[in-house]
Parts: C-alpha cells; sequence; structure tokens
C-alpha cells in the first residue's frame, strides 16, 4: 500500500472566508452572541485552518426570528415556484463558478479527496438544478364532489426548518436540505457539524450573490450542544431534517415530542454487499473497494459487510486484498490520490479501537489493520476475514476504511445474513440471475438496493431508511410531502 508523505500539498490553503468565520443571520455576518470561537483542523495535517464563531441558544432565537419573519410577512413568504426556481438556478450557476475553490475549500476542511470533493458538488449542482424544476411541480388535488360543492387540497410549506447536517460530505449534505426545502417555500436555519462548518459558510456568501431575501438562509457553526438542540427544542422551528448518526436522532426525535413538530431523519447503515457466485467478479471486486474507501468509508451507505459466496470466497478476498493493497493513500489534495485521512483525531482513534476489537475478537487481517503514523489523522484500509455477524466490526457502524467479509452458502443465508442488522439504509446485489435479483431486492429490508453497482443516487428517487436507519424519505417524486402541510379545503357553491 503507497502511504502519505508528511510533506502534503494539502497544508496549502486557500482563502478562507474571514480569519474567523462567521454566523450568517438575517443576510449578515455576526459573531456568537457570547463571542466563543471553536478550531477546525485540516485532517491531512492536523493543524489549524481556522476559528470559527460558535453559534449557542441566543444565536438559534434571532435565527429562528429571522426566518420566521422572512416566511411570515417577507418576500420569501410570497414567492412564486417559478421565483423559488429562478432563485436556486442562480445559486447553482454560482456554485458552478466557483467548483474549483469549494473543492479546495471541502478537502481542507473534511480530508476528502480533491476529485471526490469535484464529483460531489457536480452532483450537487445537479440537485438544486432538479429542485429548480421541481418548484413548480407542488400540487395538490381536485376530487370530484357533488354539485353544490368544490373540494380541494393545497399543499403549502411546513414554515421554519432546522436543518442539522453531519461533517462527511459537507455540501452535499447542505444541499441536500436546502434545494428540497427552498424549492417547497419554507426558511432554513443550517446547522453544519462543528469538524466542517467552511463550505457551508461559503455557500452562505454564494446565496447572498444570489440576491437570496433577508433571513431566508441562516447558517449556524456549532456544536449539538448548545446549536443543535436548541434547534431540535425550539418553539419557533416547524420541522427538523436531520442527517448522522442514529443515536443523535433519537436524541432529537425525543426532543421534537414537546411541540410535536416534523421530523425526518437520515441515520445510520451497515450496508451489506451481498455477492454470488455468478458476479462479474473484477467489477465487484472494484466496486466493493470503492464501497468501504470512499470518504475513507465515513458514508453512510458504506459497503462494510461483504458477504461472498462460498464457492468464490477465497479468490475474492485475494482479489479484494490485492486491490486495496495498491491504493494511494496520502494527500487528499493529490490527483493520484485513493484515500484521504478521516476526518479528526476522535474518528481516527475510533476506528483503530473497531480494529483492535476485530482481532480480539477473532477477526483476522489480511490487508492494512492500523493507523499510519505521522502528522493527519490516516487510518490504512482494512480488509477482515473469519468475521461472524454477532461480532461488533459485522454489527457496528465504524465510520471507516473497514470491511469484513463473511461467506454465505445459498440465497436463503444471503438474505438472513444482509438483514441481520438494526439498520436498513442500503443494500447492494451482485449476480447475472435476473430473476435472483429481483426476488431477492423484495427480501432486503433496506430503502435502496443497488444491483450491480452501489452508491449512484438520484434525486428522482426516494432515498432513506428501513428499522434505525431514519425515519421518512429524502428526494423522490413526492418529495415535498417532506416540506410542506396538507391542506383540505370544502366550498359550499
Amino acid at each position: 500500500m503507497s502511504t502519505k508523505s508528511d510533506d502534503l500539498a494539502a497544508e496549502s490553503t486557500v482563502d478562507v472566508i474571514a480569519p474567523r468565520p462567521r454566523l450568517l443571520i438575517n443576510n449578515e455576518y455576526v459573531d456568537a452572541k457570547s463571542r466563543k470561537t471553536f478550531a477546525t483542523y485540516n485532517p491531512a495535517t492536523g493543524r489549524l485552518v481556522a476559528d470559527v464563531a460558535e453559534a449557542g441558544p441566543a444565536d438559534v432565537d434571532l435565527a429562528v426570528a429571522a426566518a420566521r419573519q422572512a416566511y411570515e410577512s417577507g418576500h420569501w413568504g410570497r414567492a412564486s415556484p417559478a421565483e423559488r426556481g429562478m432563485f436556486l438556478r442562480r445559486f447553482a450557476a454560482l456554485i458552478e463558478a466557483n467548483v474549483d475553490h469549494l473543492a479546495h475549500l471541502e478537502t481542507l476542511d473534511s480530508g476528502m479527496t480533491i476529485h471526490t470533493a469535484r464529483g460531489m458538488i457536480a452532483g450537487s449542482i445537479d440537485t438544486l438544478l432538479h429542485f429548480a424544476g421541481a418548484a413548480s411541480a407542488i400540487h395538490g388535488m381536485t376530487p370530484q364532489s357533488g354539485a353544490n360543492a368544490l373540494h380541494y387540497s393545497l399543499r403549502e410549506p411546513v414554515g421554519v426548518v432546522g436543518s442539522i447536517v453531519p461533517w462527511n460530505a459537507p455540501i452535499t449534505n447542505a444541499i441536500w436540505k436546502l434545494g428540497p426545502a427552498l424549492a417547497a417555500g419554507n426558511t432554513i436555519i443550517l446547522k453544519p457539524a462543528e469538524l466542517t462548518p467552511l463550505t457551508a459558510l461559503r455557500l452562505g456568501e454564494l446565496l447572498l450573490e444570489a440576491d437570496m431575501p433577508p433571513g431566508v438562509v441562516n447558517i449556524l457553526p456549532g456544536y449539538g450542544i448548545g446549536a443543535g438542540d436548541s434547534l431540535a427544542n425550539h418553539r419557533g422551528i416547524d420541522k427538523v431534517s436531520f442527517t448522522g448518526s442514529t443515536e443523535v436522532g433519537k436524541s432529537i426525535l425525543r426532543a421534537s415530542a414537546g411541540d410535536l413538530k416534523h421530523v425526518s431523519l437520515e441515520l445510520g447503515g451497515k450496508t451489506p454487499l451481498v455477492v454470488f457466485a455468478d458476479a462479474d467478479l473484477a467489477s465487484a471486486v472494484s466496486t466493493a473497494v470503492a464501497a468501504f474507501t470512499t470518504l475513507s468509508g465515513q458514508i453512510c451507505t458504506a459497503g462494510s459487510r461483504l458477504l461472498v459466496q462460498r464457492g468464490i470466497y477465497d479468490e475474492f478476498v485475494d482479489r479484494l486484498a490485492a486491490k486495496v493493497e495498491s491504493l494511494v493513500v496520502g494527500d487528499p489534495l493529490g490527483d493520484s490520490t485513493d484515500v484521504g485521512p478521516l476526518v479528526s483525531s476522535g474518528q481516527r482513534d475510533r476506528v483503530v479501537s473497531y480494529l483492535a476489537s476485530g482481532r480480539e475478537t477473532g477477526a483476522i487481517t489480511v490487508a492494512g489493520g492500523d493507523a499510519i503514523p505521522g502528522n493527519g489523522y490516516f487510518v490504512a484500509p482494512t480488509v477482515f476475514t473469519g468475521v461472524k455477524n454477532t461480532m461488533r466490526v459485522a454489527r457496528e457502524e465504524i465510520f471507516g476504511p473497514v470491511v469484513s467479509v463473511i461467506p454465505f452458502d445459498d440465497d436463503n443465508d444471503a438474505v438472513a445474513l444482509a438483514n441481520d442488522t438494526p439498520y436498513g439504509l442500503a443494500a447492494s446485489l451482485w449476480t447475472q440471475n435476473l430473476s435472483r435479483a429481483h426476488r431477492i431486492t423484495r427480501q432486503l429490508k433496506s430503502g435502496t438496493v443497488w444491483v450491480n453497482t452501489w452508491g449512484g443516487l438520484d434525486p428522482t428517487m426516494p432515498f432513506g431508511g428501513y428499522k434505525q436507519s431514519g425515519i421518512g424519505r429524502e428526494f423522490g417524486l413526492d418529495w415535498y410531502y417532506a416540506y410542506t402541510e396538507n391542506k383540505a379545503v370544502y366550498v359550499s357553491l
């Protein structure tokens, strides 16, 4: 495995938003009321990038008031679907004009490779353009009624949305919240993760350039305790949309119960890749590697459980290990880099603890197996065999470049293993037997199933999970159900 050099190009910086990036409230960048700041670090080097204003309850109050004003009596509350669509198109065009800067900043802040950042930003632009058009697709219905009556329904914005996003794909997660919520006519308070606040604040600058009316989008970097829980508890928030860990999602659901907020939760996963003996092995191996190393494995749909039919198990493991050992781990700004660092020292230590747990419970390391010494938060992509589905490494979401390869015998065995998890976000199925593919797809308890592929998402398709992987769906044909209220109207003629 080719590993990093301590002389990283990632140490070079771009022009960060400001010496001390600040909160965006009511179209103005301001310091936190408490004057508190927190530090954000370059995961590739461990060195300080910037001190960022830390939002707290008082700042949430101001942002909610601004968002409420924009929704209730500002221009946004009266904007037509066409106006909302035009605004999203302007925003998308500005992101496209700033792709290189945004990608560099995303890499500097999160540690994702620069080519991954560029690809994810391109996908975010497509998502915005999709919702720019979809803004005009929101509609109620007019059922047939009696001659002296008219019955119809209206879809109206839910109101002020608190959107809380994780650190693993900052721009993508922000756009996934902003696009549909704004298209439906809502106003937003966006809380980026404290580990990766910089690109969200840069997006705020682009929103202002796109002539965003005051208060429509407010951006509050800060911690879960302080900014996040204040959003979840605030009586001025009509809906909370959260992407992140299952445990935090449960706490947000409990907090929302006080006033029965609308809640959407996209939570953890433990995605199985199920490879049958008739699969295209070269394609399956290549995709399996990408499935657990993309974003250094810090992705909710990471293919961290690799279920391989026993007849091809040994050959598959040999190919997989060889492919993993050829990966270039290092400077995320390098065009030849395959795997960058984890987002923080804490996340690196967490992943290393899982590696130790795997070995202690009988897992066999056939590639990788430990942190990489030196600056930055690097862990070698790791392949475990000898894993039972009852082990922690097979059951818990590691959020790192670690995969457990588990054999299975037949279709029934494969389905039982794939479904034996508290999660149900995604699954990937590899076979050239069309009948088997469709039959097993129906048996998998998963919100998304990929057949002979992995990882691709489309805003025209719903995304979300079964079981403890969440509540509700993002996107899809009826995306606006998540961001609108349904009003029934009865008229006597």
